[in-house]
């Protein structure tokens, strides 16, 4: 047992060590091909736009390693930041509409979790059709128009700079510290590789699945709305279509840093390198004038590497 993991922490460190060269690597590509990539304007750029993406990466691993999946993340990101910001144009304080933000994703996320736990459904279907649900919603209370008019205390505040730091990416490292913590130190974070890892075995040893999962899902759905309050910040305003592919990203910034899509296997520091080569990727092909339409299809052939990958891993 001892040796195998020995074999399984040093394949672990192989993959992290991997992925880090390839963020070196991507940078260093796209600093020779453009001479604005590594000025301070577009790192600080870099970290914006990989701060709504890794903050509901981080609920989207917490999921991925219990064996699940969470389609409605974007939905439910559109529908946060819709409810605040019609909060704040009808003249409601900011921080009663940011915790109604926070209040409705974990709604939203608590529900998906009841329904696949207790239900016993699949969550890809759950989640496909809650992701209607939400995003109809949306489209309802808007009238599918976008909602301006945000608090000005508000936008202040988001895009003000704490010591040279945006304020979205403290929010961003401060949601990481505290659930890399959960998950090395707490019990909570134990039962979620052990729902992973083997579902039926952790029940018999005494774990309430279906309170994980529930807990899970309404985490994921908390990082959503926190995802929505960024967003809202950096566009000053809020968009019944917003959060539209933002699941693939998620998926895929996770799938990058090591979790594996069977379940019982994550990483939160290995996701949030696997955002930071996202938003890398995406900000370099914007500054050689790609198409966005080409992001999407390396989004897409990430996420395939990464699977295939992940499928001789275990196999070994």
């Amino acid at each position: 047992m001892k040796k195998n993991n020995t074999l399984f922490k040093g394949a672990s460190l192989t993959r992290k060590a991997g992925i880090v060269a390839s963020l070196v690597l991507l940078c260093l590509f796209f600093a020779i091909m453009s001479d604005k990539f590594l000025t301070r304007g577009n790192m600080t750029n870099i970290l914006l736009q990989s701060c709504i993406n890794g903050t509901i990466a981080i609920g989207m691993t917490l999921v991925i390693i219990t064996g699940g999946i969470q389609l409605s993340v974007g939905a439910i990101v559109a529908l946060s930041s819709m409810a605040a910001a019609k909060m704040m144009a009808a003249g409601v304080p900011f921080y009663i509409a940011i915790l109604t933000a926070m209040l409705i994703g974990l709604i939203c996320g608590a529900v998906d979790g009841l329904l696949i736990s207790i239900l016993k459904l699949q969550p890809f279907l759950v989640t496909m059709g809650t992701m209607s649900v939400y995003r109809g919603i949306t489209l309802i209370i808007s009238d599918g128009l976008p909602v301006r008019g945000l608090d000005s205390a508000f936008l202040n505040g988001m895009n003000a700079l704490n010591g040279s730091v945006p304020v979205p990416v403290i929010i961003l490292v401060v949601l990481l510290v505290i659930f890399m913590f959960v998950l090395k130190y707490t019990r909570f974070g134990q039962y979620l590789f052990a729902v992973g890892g083997n579902e039926e075995a952790a029940r018999f040893s005494c774990v309430n699945t279906i309170s994980v999962k529930t807990r899970t899902y309404a985490v994921s759905g908390l990082c959503c709305a926190m995802a929505a309050i960024i967003y809202m910040g950096r566009l000053a305003a809020a968009d019944p279509q917003a959060g539209d592919g933002y699941e693939m990203n998620a998926i895929a910034a996770a799938a990058i840093g090591g979790a594996s899509l069977a379940g019982g296997k994550g990483s939160l520091l290995g996701t949030m390198i696997g955002a930071c080569i996202l938003g890398t990727l995406s900000n370099g092909l914007t500054l050689l004038n790609v198409p966005s339409f080409y992001q999407t299809l390396f989004v897409g052939l990430i996420i395939l590497v990464a699977t295939v990958i992940d499928r001789f891993a275990n196999k070994s």
